[in-house]
């Protein structure tokens, strides 16, 4: 049974707060114009992770200090946005949903996720949640045993709790909920196990499920006809596991989905729609509007997962109203999100799976590794199985027009294995991967770089010594980037030039999505630390001893 616990400062919050009024759909549309709260996952529906505050800025962020830190009490990793409103901070982890009151950071509640003990052997990359979302008046989340949950906001009450999918068949929830148009709407995950990606649409109000476009065609649907003769789209993957932006004046949702299943793509022939593509769908009634698929077959495993950015860039001299995409697979991806028409695709990081992709098709020009990683044979591939980007976000900062990332530079070398039958609830792959015996010591895998969205080139590329980055980015008016490392160290970074700035140790590793907001017109900048997930996995050797214990850091300036 869901536990949930007050605090003695609920009473404090009652009086000075008023309670907690309900959220609606202007206010969510509106995010970012109140800089006191932050209610919408990416910092707006745009997804742009960008705020223009600036009172911390490159001249002040010396005078950055922690103000406040609370225990999360969790033993796995943390990977979630934290939401703010009318003085409150909601943030979630795998086993808690947490109210804080964020002048004092002293929590107002918290409520327990329940799951069995046995749901992570089920989860691919970490066990972990993304963010809740806010509507009028409740709290949403999703849960590793695949429910989505709604919770009274002044209380943490349980309100409804339905079901998405059965865990036991491979299906689980990171993913954090999208309130677009009236509709909540969710993604899944577990690809690595053989399960059919959908996305669900919910009523907030209820809980009652409204419907579900599933991520494989099926026959006698469009698209049905690129899986091949039998039932592999039964088991095709394309996860869905990145909350999705949202244009409310197009009234588009756009959602990526991921990697194929199995990896090996024997007995899938054809594009295998719509795995690894980006979906332009209604929020009312989950309507498929237009899809781009970025990797055709998959036998890689590029996920197109990831967040899509919404924003506007000059194309040919003309302001255009554009999705943009740093996909796993190299490249980055520039869309009218009007049309889903490609205006660009550039490689932002080495790859050598494609040539190029064809502009007039949209199509990648597959290079030779596509015949001989079908035919079982071990390949060099760039970028690796991680990716020249993971799933830790990048930001956009409209006023440069430049996007900014962590990105890597790495092969792997790769080859698929017999595809055997399917069952249900067990990993459904067959491949292996190993790192380059070639590769120089000394050469940096990890990178921070500005980027170009319509070139996809670099105004500057800042190597890290270490290992990558697994912490999203935040751009803000002040000229500085936030991120931190897997090491526990939350960094300030020259916008203009990638140079360090400022940087404070934490407890733990970093994987999580920084936010800044203000209170009392003071500006605030919070960020959750806590080692766990992918990141960790990748490198759990060359992290050594550092706890794994979750927390969250709220900084300001030292008057």
């Amino acid at each position: 049974m869901t536990r949930y616990l007050w605090s003695l400062g609920f009473l404090l919050f009652v009086t000075c707060a008023g309670g907690v009024s309900a959220q609606t759909l202007d206010d969510l549309r509106n995010d970012g114009k109140n800089t006191d709260n932050v209610l919408t996952y990416g910092m707006g529906y745009h997804l742009n992770r960008y705020s223009a505050l600036d009172q911390i800025n490159k001249g002040t962020v010396k005078r950055l200090v922690p103000v406040w830190n609370l225990s999360l009490d969790n033993r796995w990793g943390e990977q979630a946005q934290p939401l703010v409103y009318n003085g409150v901070m909601y943030v979630t982890n795998a086993r808690w949903t947490v109210a804080i009151d964020v002048a004092t950071g002293q929590q107002i509640w918290r409520t327990e996720v329940d799951w069995l003990p046995e749901t992570p052997r089920v989860v691919c990359c970490g066990v972990s949640n993304k963010g809740p979302a806010l509507y009028n008046g409740k709290v949403f989340r999703t849960t590793l045993d695949a429910f989505v949950v709604a919770l009274d906001q002044k209380t943490g009450k349980q309100l409804w709790k339905s079901k998405a999918a059965d865990w036991t068949e491979g299906y689980s929830m990171t993913v954090a909920p999208l309130v677009a148009n009236g509709v909540l709407l969710t993604g899944i995950s577990g690809a690595e196990y053989g399960i059919r990606g959908f996305i669900d649409g919910w009523d907030p109000d209820t809980g009652r499920h409204l419907w579900r476009r599933y991520t494989t065609a099926a026959p006698g649907e469009p698209g049905g006809d690129t899986w091949g003769p039998g039932d592999a789209y039964k088991h095709g993957g394309a996860s869905t596991w990145i909350t999705g932006s949202y244009d409310p004046a197009l009234d588009l949702v756009y959602w990526g989905t991921g990697n194929a299943g199995p990896w090996n793509p024997e007995p899938r022939p054809g594009d295998n729609l719509y795995v690894a593509s980006i979906l332009a769908i209604r929020p009312k009634t989950g309507e498929l509007v237009w899809h781009y698929q970025a990797t055709p077959n998959d036998p890689y495993d590029y996920d197109a997962c990831w967040e899509l950015i919404l924003g506007d860039v000059k194309v040919d001299g003309q302001n255009r109203k554009v999705v943009m995409q740093l996909n796993r697979n190299g490249f980055l991806y520039v869309l009218d999100r009007a049309t889903g028409k490609l205006l660009s695709a550039k490689p932002f990081e080495k790859v050598t799976w494609a040539t190029h992709v064809d502009m007039n098709t949209g199509r990648p020009v597959e290079s030779e590794l596509g015949q001989k990683v079908r035919a079982g044979e071990w390949i060099e591939k760039w970028p690796g199985t991680r990716g020249a980007k993971n799933w830790p976000h990048a930001a956009f900062n409209p006023n440069t027009g430049l996007l900014y990332a962590n990105t890597m530079h790495a092969a792997r070398m790769y080859r698929l294995l017999p595809v055997e039958p399917f069952k249900a609830g067990q990993r459904y792959m067959f491949m292996e991967a190993k790192d380059p015996e070639n590769r120089p010591a000394d050469l940096p895998v990890g990178h921070v770089n500005a980027l170009d969205p319509m070139t996809a080139q670099p105004r500057w590329r800042m190597p890290l010594p270490d290992f990558p980055h697994w912490g999203a980015m935040l751009a803000t008016g002040g000229g500085l980037l936030f991120t931190g490392k897997m090491t526990g160290e939350f960094l300030a970074i020259d916008a203009d030039t990638g140079k360090l700035l400022w940087q404070f140790k934490t407890g733990s590793g970093i994987n999580a999505q920084p936010i800044t907001w203000t209170l009392n017109g003071k500006q605030y900048v919070t960020v959750l630390s806590g080692l766990g997930g992918l990141g960790e996995i990748v490198n759990r050797q060359k992290l050594g001893n550092i706890p794994q214990g979750g927390s969250v850091w709220t900084f300001a300036l030292l008057d």
